[in-house]
């Protein structure tokens, strides 16, 4: 099995919707946002999953998205990380147009975060902190003050149980993320949102990939 077993081919993404539709996170029509960079934009978000859960899957569900809308994409990671860049090709990802970042420590992520989304040049920071995700309020603060003026959206992954609190009252929405079912080569992921300011909590976002070889 291949380092990030975890990570699949999504099947499809969503088109990019006519200038000027509302976001799905902001809409009125009463519906359930959408797992889409859009309902992201602007604010800090965190993506939780347990030790065998699939945080990767969805965090790039969103990086596939914002290439195909050739929005700039940053990663930001960790050396133990499952991140494994043959299946993120795999998986539909232009490796040339995705700079990787790696930090020693979630203060380190932080401050590159901090540079990137203050640049303006990203409409998407993904960190990936794992069980290391605690910031503190003042650095959340921050980064959030950031994706609202920018309109970016960060995502923190953090590895933790989803009956733990979120990083803190700065993020504003919160999903924990699972492997929900299988079926031969294609499983299904889930991203239950647990938080969401200024909208509703327990709408769920999911992604059906192709798994890589080894898959069990």
């Amino acid at each position: 099995m291949s380092a990030a077993s975890n990570l699949g081919r999504p099947m499809g993404v969503a088109p990019k919707p006519a200038a000027g539709a509302p976001s799905p996170a902001r809409a009125s029509t009463g519906l359930a946002p959408a797992w889409k960079l859009e309902t992201l934009a602007g604010r800090l978000a965190e993506v939780s999953a347990g030790p065998a859960g699939v945080p990767l899957t969805m965090a790039f569900r969103l990086v596939l998205e914002a290439q195909r809308r050739r929005e700039p994409v940053a990663w930001i990671g960790r050396k133990e990380s499952p991140f494994f860049p043959p299946d993120v090709a795999e998986a539909g990802i232009d490796l040339a147009a995705l700079p990787v970042v790696w930090a020693p420590d979630a203060t380190a992520a932080a401050g590159a975060a901090d540079l990137l989304v203050r640049s303006g040049a990203f409409g998407l920071v993904v960190m990936d902190l794992g069980a290391r995700g605690d910031l503190p309020i003042p650095v959340q603060a921050r980064l959030a003050g950031l994706a609202r003026q920018h309109g970016a959206a960060v995502v923190c992954l953090t590895e933790k149980d989803a009956g733990r609190s979120s990083m803190g009252s700065l993020v504003a929405v919160r999903a924990h993320a699972a492997r929900t079912g299988r079926e031969k080569d294609r499983y299904r992921c889930e991203a239950r949102v647990l938080k969401d300011k200024g909208g509703r909590a327990g709408w769920r976002g999911t992604e059906v990939c192709r798994g890589p070889d080894g898959l069990h």
